[in-house]
């Protein structure tokens, strides 16, 4: 083709609003109906084909573990090792394969997506991580499909970046994919995440071995099937699920690993890089380590703010998603001119939160995940319970697994600020709140900068310029997506491209061209039109 291919103009896929009565509503009840009807067998996807061990586990909802939606094969070495095979295989016709070939089918997938394959994967989200149906769309359908089809404008941009030549020569960048596979992590949490980290890779040209998180199994699956749909090709993404362990002992320990793309916990990214340290003379190429990690959100309150903003800032940013976001807001700096009245809206409002399964549309909050994140959460809890030097449960602070792992909406007001709710990431449901002098600002400020080794995301509620200059100024390493009378999650594909620094990850930033630009190898290619024929230069004539 004799063609210069121009990637479609792009705009943020609108989400809707499930109002009732509405046909996206019908709809997408219609499809939770449906899936609920069918168990499911979940194989491995390797080279294109589905691969089932009889090794299983069973995929519940969270919040109705009495239900069974299906059941996954789980992998292990032999399988790793198949699908790390079919990745290397498949490497050179898809590094070969043209950009706008390669671009055309995640624009596919993402027009998909923003069709009948909404319900599914939105469904799908909905009973297997427990999400509501906002939750799920702003996720699983509007984040995804702005991911596939920014992602492939950025690579767009990347393949531009094109250096000058002087007369008589022509000077290219090329572009290459990274040498060997790409390891792809992802979490349970997004849909969104799941999504992104096998495919931004491979949009460069590159093949990818993913393991998604156990819980997550049955959105994943939906994922390969949507891909498979728009076309991709055998092999370019082999989605194996087992023990992250033996995965990790065959992937990081292979000569090709080329690259790895990760989120999830700070601990486990800690022993990424430590195993590929101890290998990096084995390998082919030094693996690119991209990580997003964990997060302590943090909302600082100034005594100028609005009292209605700030109530709806932490009741959205710390309870959204049953607080299951590294970006939540999981720890508050209050002035203690404004904490009765602040304690009492959120008791107030709060106490009209509903709180069950995302089929019913009227709730707020869900079940949290399995559990080990269940037990975690009412550990942190409990500890509170048990410790009152540090402080003590003002809302909430119930637990019951009876049904599902459902935990309220619970805030803690903290009596030292070193607190362990106020340091550790916890991944639940749960708010502390440090209640500071309204007239020690600067003094906040910094307790806020030394308290948690995380820098992801944090917001700064006030009406007062100079006290939110100040704020950016003495909070400029302390979060990485940071907001202004906002809570600090809910970021948006092309306008707040998402990361941390600290212990919260490689700052990598999702959703951006800076992500893509990591999957890449540049090679600089020159071409002289009319090379020189003598070694001599004018200089060495003497006369």
């Amino acid at each position: 083709m004799n063609v210069t291919p121009s990637i479609p103009l792009l705009v943020n896929e609108p989400a809707f609003e499930y109002v009732p009565g509405s046909p996206e509503k019908k709809a997408l009840k219609a499809v939770l109906s449906e899936l609920k009807a069918h168990e499911i067998d979940i194989p491995l996807h390797i080279g294109g084909k589905e691969v089932r061990t009889g090794r299983t586990a069973e995929c519940r909802p969270p919040h109705e573990l009495a239900r069974k939606l299906g059941r996954y094969h789980k992998g292990g070495p032999k399988e790793f090792k198949a699908a790390i095979d079919a990745a290397l295989r498949a490497r050179r016709d898809w590094a070969a394969t043209p950009f706008h070939v390669r671009a055309s089918i995640f624009l596919r997938a993402a027009e998909l997506l923003a069709n009948d394959w909404r319900w599914t994967l939105n469904a799908a989200t909905m009973l297997c991580q427990s999400k509501t149906a906002h939750q799920a769309e702003l996720d699983a359908a509007c984040e995804l499909i702005d991911l596939h089809r920014f992602n492939v404008k950025f690579a767009e941009q990347i393949y531009a970046q094109q250096p000058g030549s002087s007369r008589g020569t022509w000077n290219m960048n090329d572009h290459r994919p990274l040498e060997g596979f790409v390891l792809a992590l992802t979490p349970f949490n997004f849909t969104s995440i799941a999504g992104n980290l096998p495919t931004a890779p491979a949009i460069m040209g590159n093949t990818v071995v993913w393991k998604p998180a156990s819980s997550a199994t049955y959105t994943a699956h939906q994922l390969m099937r949507l891909w498979k749909a728009a076309g991709l090709p055998d092999g370019v993404i082999n989605m194996v699920q087992g023990p992250a362990a033996e995965l990790g002992q065959v992937a990081l320990s292979h000569r090709d690993l080329a690259g790895v793309h990760f989120t999830g916990s700070t601990s486990v990214f800690h022993g990424i890089w430590k195993k590929v340290g101890e290998t990096v003379s084995s390998y082919r190429t030094y693996p690119r380590l991209v990580g997003e990690t964990g997060g302590k959100g943090f909302a600082m309150v100034h005594a100028s703010a609005d009292l209605d903003v700030v109530a709806t800032g932490l009741i959205r940013g710390a309870f959204e998603y049953q607080g299951q976001k590294c970006s939540a807001a999981s720890r508050a700096y209050v002035p203690d001119t404004m904490w009765p009245k602040l304690k009492k809206r959120l008791a107030d409002e709060l106490a009209t939160v509903k709180m069950g399964s995302p089929e019913d549309f009227r709730n707020f909050l869900c079940a949290v995940i399995d559990k080990s994140a269940y037990d975690n959460i009412k550990g942190a809890i409990d500890h509170v319970k048990k410790n009152k030097s540090e402080g003590r449960i003002v809302i909430g602070g119930k637990c019951d697994e009876s049904k599902g792992y459902f935990i309220e909406p619970t805030v803690i007001e903290a009596k030292k600020p070193d607190a362990r709710t106020m340091c550790e990431e916890i991944f639940g449901p749960v708010l502390t709140v440090c209640v500071y002098p309204a007239k020690k600002w600067a003094d906040a400020l910094r307790l806020c900068d030394r308290t948690s080794p995380y820098a992801l995301t944090g917001a700064v509620f006030s009406q007062d310029r100079a006290a939110t200059l100040a704020a950016s100024e003495a909070l400029v390493n302390a979060a990485g997506n940071y907001y202004i009378n906002d809570k600090p999650t809910g970021s948006v594909v092309g306008q707040q491209p998402f990361g941390g620094g600290r212990a919260s990850g490689t700052n990598d930033r999702a959703g951006s061209l800076v992500n893509l630009q990591r999957w890449v190898s540049p090679r600089t290619i020159k071409e002289t039109f009319d090379p020189p024929r003598d070694y001599r230069y004018p200089f060495l004539r003497e006369a």
